[in-house]
């Protein structure tokens, strides 16, 4: 099923016509956030990955991902203010952003002005949580991939058990007509027309900081090679969860760490190419 949703790659292919993604990570003492991210963008097919980040973060991000093309914010230690988005095809954001106003106001003024697909995650979910409001104003099409507390602080209160949030998350999508993952052992992507696609991939030893983060960026990066956002969240599910089972077979689920799956992504790629 997986295998048909690859997209060929063109032997002819330059790095323009390879999508151009934006991320939008990190805060001071995150950093490691947007790092993630961006790698595991990176080695998920686009041609060119720009990361806005605060200042404070430049040695950090120039030092361990020397790939990407770094944007500065004017604050030192936060995202205070949107970018213009106009010339990227996909946006990723939220990973280590943190919580003050500030950010807060920036995110939503980011998603507002931002046309091109967007990926939404980690802290960008929990300032929507805090500010309910505003996920009346989220475009159709958006994709948030919340882990179960997460979900949580956005439907605004606690489920009782699993198959009630996954029902509620099914209800999120249909009305705000966007597309959520919710992510666990299989994760579900909950569609705007109703439909659930359980994923087959992934095991325990995912649950360790910085995977949601890694999902982030592989799903910016294939939105902007230019799959669609349904294609998207079912490949780049499976790919994550892929990469997370071969990390484990060679280093065990106790020792994975998120930089293990952006390790593997390369052979999880080929195994589906094969």
């Amino acid at each position: 099923d997986v295998r048909r949703l690859l997209m060929p790659r063109d032997d002819f292919a330059h790095k323009g016509a390879m999508g151009n993604a934006l991320i939008i990570a990190g805060s001071y003492g995150m950093a490691g956030a947007a790092v993630l991210a961006t790698r595991a963008c990176l080695r998920s097919g686009v041609g060119k990955v720009t990361v806005h980040t605060p200042r404070r973060n430049y040695l950090v991000m120039q030092t361990a991902v020397p790939e990407a093309v770094m944007q500065m914010d004017h604050e030192e230690t936060y995202f205070s203010e949107s970018v213009d988005s106009t010339d990227f095809d996909a946006l990723g954001i939220g990973p280590g952003l943190g919580l003050v106003e500030n950010t807060a106001i920036a995110l939503i003024g980011q998603i507002r002005r931002t046309s091109c697909p967007i990926v939404a995650d980690a802290d960008a979910l929990n300032i929507l949580a805090n500010h309910q409001a505003w996920m009346q104003q989220l475009p159709s099409g958006i994709i948030m991939t919340p882990h179960p507390k997460e979900f949580d602080r956005m439907a605004g209160s606690t489920s009782n058990n699993d198959y009630e949030r996954l029902i509620r998350a099914q209800q999120m999508a249909e009305h705000i007509k966007g597309y959520i993952i919710l992510k666990g052992h299989h994760s579900a992507l909950c569609m705007p027309d109703g439909h659930i696609v359980f994923n087959a991939t992934g095991n325990s030893g995912m649950a360790t900081a910085g995977s949601g983060d890694v999902l982030t960026g592989i799903l910016t990066a294939l939105l902007a090679r230019g799959y669609d956002k349904g294609t998207a969240c079912q490949l780049g599910m499976y790919l994550h969860g892929l990469a997370g089972d071969l990390a484990a077979k060679e280093v065990g689920k106790e020792s994975l760490v998120a930089s293990d799956i952006i390790q593997f992504l390369p052979k999880a790629f080929l195994k589906l190419e094969d």
